[in-house]
């Protein structure tokens, strides 16, 4: 029997991050190939006309599972019964901003969407903010569309994730794909905690630990941490433009393992709604290791925390607390 269309919302559709996820999206890459989907894309009034050659790229490139295209600058019509939301709008960070002044803008922009979400998207929307201050942005989301759980509003740091994964691939001359369970704790930021001391290798002997083959403490207390926290910037030094198809390839990965489930035994990544799981106060968008399973993620409990990894957690919650703090004040 043929499935019913999944309707997912890309925001801020007609830029480079969107341009590159809706093509995934509609072969499959984020849903699974036989699953259909109805494309929702939104952006901003001057991006109508580049949003619109979005929409014919798509309607020409034929994909079998894409079922329709809305193309639209209002946000009811955009949120109008969907399943799946990638929030990639938001207002960037210029030259000669105070950090206030960007938290402002995304503090309206999100209270707008979230109202949208609220009243029009589908009652099990998942959301997945990607816009930065990307975990802030997720925690006014949900502050202002209170009747979507709160374990249904998520942020990227899958990226940051595959960025670790990547990394020790490439140190270890190995296969991406047989590296397994790093974590990123904290915030999609350069305080964020990339952590290998859980991670495993396959290898042709078994499962090895990441720190046991790499026998670099040194390199991976130091430089590998600096490496994926500041990668995001050395993309923009190199290709003088930000991170857009391996942040859509990582949202992708989010939304796919978050529907359809993570691997046994293994865990991913994701920023979610802070339960006091490691001592990370609770009312935080903070990332965690995760597993999923039938369309919801819980975290991974009862790993052991050294003193090293525990200052950088409690760090990067730091920010996040200020974060939140700046981002309230900018509701008053």
């Amino acid at each position: 029997m043929a499935r019913s269309s999944l309707k997912v919302l890309v925001t801020g559709a007609a830029g480079q991050i969107g341009y590159a996820i809706v093509p995934m999206i509609a072969r499959g890459v984020m849903l699974g190939p036989d699953q259909p989907v109805i494309l929702h894309l939104l952006d901003i009034e001057p991006a109508a006309e580049a949003l619109n050659g979005v929409k014919m790229e798509l309607i020409d490139a034929a994909f079998p599972l894409l079922k329709g295209v809305i193309a639209t600058t209002d946000p009811i019509e955009a949120c109008m019964g969907v399943n799946i939301a990638v929030m990639v709008g938001g207002f960037p960070r210029k030259e000669g901003m105070e950090r206030k002044d960007v938290m402002s803008k995304n503090v309206s922009i999100y209270k707008a969407q979230a109202s949208a979400l609220e009243k029009h998207a589908a009652e099990d929307c998942k959301v997945l903010v990607i816009a930065n201050p990307a975990n802030t942005n997720a925690l006014i989301l949900k502050e202002f569309a209170p009747s979507i759980p709160e374990k249904n509003i998520t942020c990227l740091t899958r990226l940051d994730h595959n960025r670790a994964l990547g990394q020790i691939s490439e140190s270890l001359d190995v296969q991406v794909s047989d590296v397994k369970n790093v974590i990123i704790w904290g915030n999609h930021s350069s305080t964020q905690y990339p952590d290998v001391n859980h991670a495993t290798v396959q290898t042709s002997s078994g499962e090895k630990p990441v720190r046991e083959l790499v026998s670099d403490d040194k390199w991976l207390n130091a430089e590998f941490i600096t490496t994926v926290q500041q990668r995001g910037a050395a993309v923009i030094k190199a290709r003088k433009l930000s991170s857009a198809l391996s942040a859509a390839s990582a949202a992708c990965d989010h939304i796919r393992d978050w529907v359809l489930g993570t691997p046994e035994g293994t865990w991913v990544s994701m920023g979610v709604y802070s339960d006091g799981s490691y001592g990370i106060q609770p009312g935080l968008v903070y990332s965690f290791p995760v597993t999923c399973e039938k369309g919801k993620w819980s975290i991974v409990q009862g790993l052991k925390i050294d003193d090293f990894s525990r200052a950088k957690m409690d760090a990067t919650a730091k920010e996040l607390v200020e974060e939140k703090s700046l981002a309230y004040s900018c509701l008053n």
